[in-house]
């Protein structure tokens, strides 16, 4: 919404593929390493051989920039903006990982939060 980059990836759970390869030139990202979690700039050595195994199967897409935050479910990043966001099924979504989480997303992210009671 904010078009801030990078967003921040939290993985809470993965799934290994050890039989794929890489079939294409590295890097494969432009300008940012999710794996890493830094900026390519010149280095042109990156891990992609070891990336490419791997998928998230539950996890988050955070702009520390407007607080707001997605869901990956079941390997699909939900990136929707707020009007078509399903409070229900994210409030259960931070439920259910609120102990895996960073509080800045479970209590104070947007669109959605699971706000601390005083």
């Amino acid at each position: 919404m904010c078009k801030h980059f990078p967003l921040q990836l939290i993985v809470i759970e993965r799934t290994e593929y050890p039989e794929r390869t890489l079939e294409e030139e590295k890097p494969l990202c432009e300008l940012y390493c999710g794996y890493l979690g830094r900026d390519i700039g010149e280095d042109k050595n990156m891990p992609c051989e070891k990336c490419v195994k791997y998928e998230v199967k539950e996890g988050v897409l955070f702009c520390k920039n407007c607080g707001r935050w997605y869901p990956i479910i079941d390997e699909i990043a939900i990136l929707l903006p707020d009007d078509l966001r399903k409070e229900k099924e994210d409030l259960a979504f931070l439920n259910k990982y609120k102990d895996k989480l960073p509080e800045e997303i479970v209590f104070e992210g947007k669109p959605f939060s699971l706000r601390k009671q005083s």
